[in-house]
């Protein structure tokens, strides 16, 4: 199976120069979303839990956690995280951005939709070890090969998709 065959590129977005790969198709078709998360998750070392990267990565987190067990925790972007929280600001391709995660512990995989240029990823490592997790996977459906990483990327990323 060609999961390519339901990503869809959308040129310009979210900026001109930017073009986005738009899982929705994917998502929408149950027998292709069911064994991209089985492809998914036969890539890494089952976790306590599965760290989803808000928002997108929160729908391929739950999942894994449903179909190969362990819980879920989220990585959530600034001002949503109730409680106690440690927090991250992180350059993107067109901006900064700020992570918050409750502290725990256990072991966790990282799950996100696409890795582009890294920074995301990699607040997400920095953030689940300030806050107590020992992180054991970092896990994509998409990888853009073609995209320049940020300086201090330095990660083992699992995908099924990869743009190079």
């Amino acid at each position: 199976m060609s999961y390519k065959d339901y990503i869809k590129e959308v040129k310009d977005f979210p900026i001109e120069g930017v073009n986005f790969k738009d899982i929705s198709p994917l998502l929408a078709d149950e027998q292709t979303f069911r064994s991209s998360l089985v492809d998914m998750g036969k890539q890494v070392r089952l976790p306590n839990y599965w760290m989803g990267i808000d928002s997108r990565g929160y729908l391929f987190a739950s999942s894994l956690a449903t179909y190969f067990g362990g819980g879920v925790v989220c990585a959530r972007k600034q001002g949503k995280t109730p409680g106690e929280f440690v927090s991250e600001t992180y350059e993107l391709e067109y901006g900064t951005a700020t992570l918050e995660l409750q502290p725990g512990n256990g072991q966790v995989v990282i799950v996100d939709d696409v890795l582009a240029t890294g920074g995301t990823l990699q607040a997400t490592n920095n953030l689940a070890e300030e806050a107590g997790y020992t992180v054991v996977g970092n896990l994509v459906l998409v990888d853009l090969k073609y995209v320049p990483r940020v300086d201090n990327f330095n990660l083992d990323v699992r995908s099924i998709v990869q743009y190079a």
